[in-house]
């Protein structure tokens, strides 16, 4: 089959443009027989080929994406790995699963960091906890509070944070209220995604720059690019949204635009002025109208708002500036005292949900396995998707596994026109409704 559409990775990734130079690895400019392929270098890519490196130390995984190490949608997100499911239900039923959902993001988290801290991956990982913060009375009522009464429910450690105690935090008197929890980790996801890609096992074969035009799966797996081509028995699919394109999961992903911005760095009198020396993460109570922020530790503030739809997975220039414009004015309400630090990147990232939020995964041919729609929290559920997409190919016997399968599979989408119709009518309601949390 002819592969219809492919990332397009352009250079304005803010997370990037402040680390070394890297050279990637080489693209797939042969043809290459491995034992299993691994498409697709994202988290759950990354995480699949290591795996699979340790649980079959004496076979060769080759690994190919379209791109480079941090510069697809991994390395485009707000740098959180997240422990904690965004909505929490208060059955018995919704807290078990909430139970499942933290078991498998904490493994991940674990993995994670032991990688981080074994290879000395300069990401600035640190477990600094996370604000889930309201702007309105309203947010607070009905986002805030039954949160707060469920972490309780869960026997999960936070803190209540009132606007004085937000301001102090993060240094900005826009928010009404914040329930602080410890768990979780910031990083720069594109350093983070960098490292775990130049330190992959020496079985792995990481082949960068290399996107696939045709795929075909008789007789095995055979995925050509334009000057090479990779073959195997078996291959996980790690592809994320792109995973429709190679005949699987068809009318099941949503594709969404998400922009973000970061700042240059403060300076040392802008620093003082600001008032806040620690790095922070915080996140919206609504996520279609609020904000995510970031503190970082070389004192750049990111600004990440405006979530689209995007059936056709590209955004253009313009649409970047007009974001741009818009979120310098958002940190201008925010940070006031701050009025001549200027908004120095602005980038976008692809996101692929599925509409019952449930992932990708499984066996889904006789020699294929999937890691894929992360579902906007890719970091860590993409780390515990590949590496049990792994784990499943390979019959490890891992009880994560089940915890897995649990969360469900992509429900059916209507067809197109309908489907775009009703996505915006959705996205404008949203906005309007929770316009008070903007």
């Amino acid at each position: 089959m002819k592969i219809a559409r492919i990332p397009i990775v352009d250079r304005t990734n803010g997370w990037s443009a402040h680390l070394p130079p890297r050279t990637p690895r080489p693209s797939l400019n042969k043809d290459v027989a491995v034992d299993w392929v691994v498409l697709g270098a994202g988290y759950a890519g990354l995480a699949a080929a290591r795996r699979l490196a340790q649980n079959c130390p004496d076979q060769h995984i080759g690994l190919i994406d379209a791109g480079a190490a941090g510069e697809n949608a991994s390395g485009r997100n707000s740098g959180f790995a997240i422990d904690l499911p965004h909505n929490v239900g208060s059955s018995l039923d919704e807290l078990e699963g909430s139970h499942r959902f933290m078991r498998l993001a904490r493994f991940s988290i674990d993995q994670l960091q032991d990688i981080v801290r074994t290879h000395n991956i300069d990401c600035d990982w640190s477990l600094d906890g996370r604000y889930h913060a309201a702007v309105s009375q309203r947010g607070v009522k009905t986002v805030l509070e039954p949160y707060a009464k469920e972490l309780e429910a869960l026997g999960e450690p936070f803190e209540w944070l009132d606007a004085d105690a937000v301001r102090a935090k993060v240094g900005s008197d826009h928010f009404t209220a914040a329930v602080f929890t410890p768990g979780g980790a910031l990083m720069n996801p594109a350093a983070l995604t960098r490292g775990l890609a130049d330190t992959l096992p020496e079985n792995v074969t990481l082949f960068e720059h290399s996107p696939v035009i045709s795929a075909n799966f008789q007789n095995g797996v055979h995925l050509t690019t334009a000057h090479g081509s990779l073959r195997g028995p078996k291959m996980i699919l790690a592809a994320n949204g792109y995973s429709e394109q190679f005949g699987f999961y068809p009318n099941r992903f949503l594709h969404l635009a998400a922009h973000g911005s970061l700042t240059r760095r403060l300076t040392e009198s802008e620093q003082q002025a600001y008032g806040v020396d620690a790095p922070w993460g915080l996140t919206p109570a609504n996520a279609f109208a609020g904000i995510t922020m970031r503190y970082t530790n070389d004192r750049r503030i990111l600004i990440r708002q405006g979530l689209g739809y995007c059936p056709s997975q590209k955004v253009t220039p313009a649409t970047q500036q007009r974001v741009k414009r818009t979120h310098k004015q958002l940190f201008d309400a925010r940070f006031p005292m701050l009025p001549n630090v200027e908004i120095e990147h602005t980038w976008s990232g692809i996101v692929c949900l599925s509409q019952n939020s449930a992932p990708a995964f499984g066996q889904i041919a006789p020699n294929i396995w999937t890691a894929a729609c992360q579902n906007a929290v890719g970091v860590s559920k993409g780390t515990f998707a590949g590496t049990l997409a792994a784990d499943l190919a390979t019959e490890q016997d891992n009880p994560l596994i089940a915890d897995m399968f649990s969360l469900g599979e992509p429900s059916a989408l209507p067809p197109r026109p309908f489907l775009d119709l009703g996505v915006r009518t959705r996205f404008a309601w949203e906005l309007w409704r929770n316009r008070d949390e903007a």
